[in-house]
């Protein structure tokens, strides 16, 4: 599966979780050409976090401020906010909908005052009370009822996927910032190695041991590596500005907690030990693509209903008086009551046009359904390839920064005894600057390829 040769052992796990994942998706493919079963969402009033309760993967980082950074910004972020009142608005409509199927009574009143030129003014006062109700025969008002509730959920899984989105974000920007931080150590070593080295050439030169190309050059190095200093904290500034950002707060309010130099996070080897063959199928995406389906499914079911006859039942009571206190005594009472039904004979094809047109939406809702478990098999096989490969390169790159360490002392101890050139310094001094700094950048770039398969398996598969 991997382009790169990796241990039999990891190459024979990625192996058959692929084939287990794509058994997987071929199934949620194929269930996408029909109605998808859907679970349905029983605890609407759930606050949003409760989705997250037991796939807190971030824990698995053992850091305590990723994890206070993550909860802050699940909290603050304004994605999920919009995200949060996206979920309202469905769950709103939804109930407008149910309200909308049941029974309506209005209570009305009024007052009347006429006069002619030739009588008295009459006073006439009404209160009366309208009842209707429109009998569900074919399913039109159910199935508008089903089309809303599928919107609803759709909308919490979307907000489900926002905040595993924004979860992942957060913990990739922290990643980077400590891999710079790191880098940024690193380069700080090197560049006062590489300033002691300066020194003694400078030295040598003064005794005529060495000419002034070799003070040059020493020169050169010391200030190419001086000059990825301020790079470095640029690159450190500008995340630490977008953690704030994400977590809700203005851009220089995280300096102070996150300035100090940490480590980069590791994940502990327990997060992809094991992959369920249905993981796939908790993304949230997925979920909402599902939920889509239904609600196309529900709304070709209410247009094919809007074609057939509608009954509907009211009534009326109403009291009539001269005055307002005869209409608690002495008002005269009326009172109706009304069944009605309604045949569409001839629309010049408007309701076939409104069926075609919900079929064709679900159509849509298919072939994203589809593209989103086909985007979310390749997310995932990307994550796996990369956690695979980078995991080689990084024991590989460790060996060589070892090898490189070792290889710049013995050269600057027999530059100091006048045994080598310059040349060999310089050389041994920037392989280790470069090992060293592929060896940070990798163990970040590691830890990410974790978050990045969390993000792609659907925000966490423990239960």
């Amino acid at each position: 599966m991997f382009s790169n040769p990796i241990p039999p052992a990891h190459h024979r796990w990625s192996c058959r979780t692929g084939l287990l994942i794509g058994t997987a998706v071929a199934a949620l493919v194929l269930a996408g050409c029909a109605s998808p079963a859907v679970p349905a969402d029983a605890n609407h009033t759930a606050a949003p976090m409760a989705g997250l309760s037991h796939n807190a993967w971030w824990q698995d980082f053992s850091d305590p401020l990723l994890n206070k950074l993550i909860t802050q910004a699940l909290q603050a972020n304004t994605s999920i906010r919009s995200a949060q009142a996206a979920l309202q608005q469905a769950r709103a409509l939804r109930d407008g909908k149910v309200a909308a199927a049941g029974p309506s009574l209005t209570l009305s009143g009024s007052a009347q005052r006429s006069q002619t030129e030739f009588s008295d003014a009459n006073n006439n006062f009404k209160a009366g009370l309208d009842a209707r109700w429109e009998a569900d025969v074919f399913g039109a008002n159910r199935s508008s009822i089903n089309a809303s509730e599928a919107d609803a959920q759709a909308a919490q899984a979307s907000l489900r996927d926002v905040q595993v989105s924004i979860a992942a974000e957060v913990a990739l920007a922290y990643i980077q910032l400590r891999g710079s931080q790191a880098q940024l150590a690193i380069a700080h070593t090197n560049l006062a190695s590489q300033q002691e080295t300066l020194q003694i050439t400078q030295w040598r030169a003064q005794a005529g041991l060495v000419t002034s190309l070799e003070v040059e050059q020493a020169q050169s190095s010391v200030a190419q590596t001086a000059a990825q200093i301020p790079a470095l904290q640029t690159s450190l500034a500008k995340t630490r500005h977008s953690l704030a950002i994400l977590t809700g707060q203005r851009p220089l309010e995280l300096d102070p907690l996150l300035t100090p130099e940490r480590a980069v996070p590791q994940a502990s080897s327990s997060l992809t030990a094991a992959i369920p063959a249905n993981t796939l199928r908790q993304r949230a995406d997925v979920r909402a693509a599902e939920h889509r389906i239904t609600a196309a499914l529900a709304r070709v079911d209410a247009a094919d209903a809007a074609r057939y006859p509608s009954f509907s039942l009211g009534g009326s009571l109403s009291l009539s008086a001269l005055t307002l206190a005869g209409l608690s005594n002495g008002a005269t009472l009326a009172g109706s009551l009304l069944g009605s039904v309604s045949v569409p004979l001839f629309d010049g094809g408007a309701a076939q046009s409104q069926v075609l047109a919900q079929q064709a939406a679900l159509e849509q809702a298919r072939a994203a359904y589809q593209a989103t478990v086909l985007t979310a098999l390749k997310e995932v096989e990307d994550a796996l390839v990369a956690l695979g490969n980078d995991r080689e390169r990084l024991g590989q790159q460790q060996l060589a920064a070892r090898a490189a360490s070792n290889a710049a002392l013995l050269a600057q101890n027999r530059y100091h005894s006048g045994l080598i050139d310059f040349q060999t310094v310089l050389q041994t001094q920037r392989t280790l600057l470069s090992s060293q700094d592929s060896v940070a950048s990798l163990q970040a770039e590691l830890s990410a390829d974790h978050v990045r398969l969390v993000k792609a398996l659907g925000g966490g598969w423990h239960e």
